[in-house]
């Protein structure tokens, strides 16, 4: 992995240009490693409007994980120091811009792109959504549990600590909360601490908070007055969030990589039961017209038919293309 400043941005340098501290950090230096760091964006903020599915997890499959983290964490108190002295060129040459220009490019397109076809999807299908979704959490789990170098002892432990965490979240039902700014502002906290931890969907947080519809909305309409105060004081919850939690799992990715690696891997095993495709509902709630589900159980498909056979049909496409991507990522680093 690369390191999260070098040398030469450590030391400030008066005589720096825009074009060697834009330079400086790590990040894509061509065209095409831009463009596949930005449909790795992509995936990742498909996955992130999707309740239930985890940006994180996608990171971390395709191989950025770490670097992501590393890339946040170099927006530091260092950086925020030689912004206020206006040492701009190398507040910007501690900064892994490229990284991350490439990265959120991709992650916003997804977002405002795919956010209505998504959501059509999990309305009118979503067996065969869940189904494909499925498929890429299960060889997910494949792919990241193969870096755990031993699942016994304190990792075994570690694994399950995880899994028994997501069971528990992934079983809480929505609740009605306050719609106050600092609530607005807790929630983009933890709803952004858990878009970065793989198994656990920042959506789904916001669902069992109440406020996954209420931010929504106000992104439909995002230039009236009310709604900029409330998507403001959110994005300064995810900023704070980003900024903290990063450290930490950055820390504890440093310091005990593998029973960190355990506990990842029990979060994305114990959230398969939300991505299971065949459920019955058992309670449901009208929030703004709208009916969502609080409540179901997992069941096995009650008919053999053509849409049993589709819904295969993608779990194993959603499989082979999670284990296709983790192969090509191998080969680009």
């Amino acid at each position: 992995m690369e390191k999260s400043v070098n040398e030469k941005s450590m030391k400030p340098s008066t005589h720096i240009s825009w074009k060697e501290a834009f330079w400086s950090g790590p990040g894509p230096r061509s065209a095409p490693e831009a463009i596949r760091l930005a449909l790795k964006g992509v995936c990742m903020g498909t996955a992130d409007i999707i309740p239930g599915v985890s940006g994180g997890t996608i990171a971390l499959i395709t191989g950025i994980y770490e670097n992501l983290l590393e890339a946040i964490k170099s927006a530091n108190i260092l950086m925020i120091q030689r912004v206020l002295n206006a040492d701009f060129k190398n507040a910007l040459a501690g900064l892994h811009l490229r990284f991350l220009l490439a990265l959120f490019s991709g992650i916003g397109l997804a977002i405002i792109s795919l956010a209505r076809l998504m959501n059509y999807l999990l309305h009118h299908h979503p067996v065969e959504i869940w189904s494909l979704f499925f498929g890429l959490i299960a060889a997910s789990i494949i792919v990241v549990g193969k870096h755990v170098e031993k699942i016994a002892g304190v990792a075994g432990l570690s694994l399950a600590g995880g899994m028994l965490i997501a069971h528990i979240i992934v079983n809480i039902i929505p609740i009605a909360t306050p719609e106050a700014l600092w609530f607005i502002f807790l929630s983009g906290f933890i709803a952004i601490c858990a878009m970065i931890l793989p198994g656990l969907s920042g959506a789904f947080i916001l669902l069992i908070l109440g406020k996954y519809e209420f931010i929504t909305a106000t992104l439909k309409n995002p230039f009236v007055l009310d709604n900029l105060a409330v998507i403001f004081v959110f994005c300064m919850g995810c900023l704070a969030g980003l900024t903290s939690f990063t450290r930490l799992l950055n820390y504890l990715l440093s310091k005990w990589h593998n029973l960190t690696l355990a506990f990842l891997t029990g979060l994305m095993i114990g959230s398969m039961q939300k991505i299971w495709p065949w459920k019955e509902i058992l309670d449901t709630v009208i929030i703004r017209g709208k009916e969502h589900v609080v409540a179901s159980r997992n069941i096995l498909p009650q008919t053999f038919d053509g849409q049993l056979l589709l819904a295969v049909v993608l779990i194993v496409i959603g499989f082979v293309a999670v284990i296709l991507l983790e192969r090509l990522s191998e080969r680009t680093q």
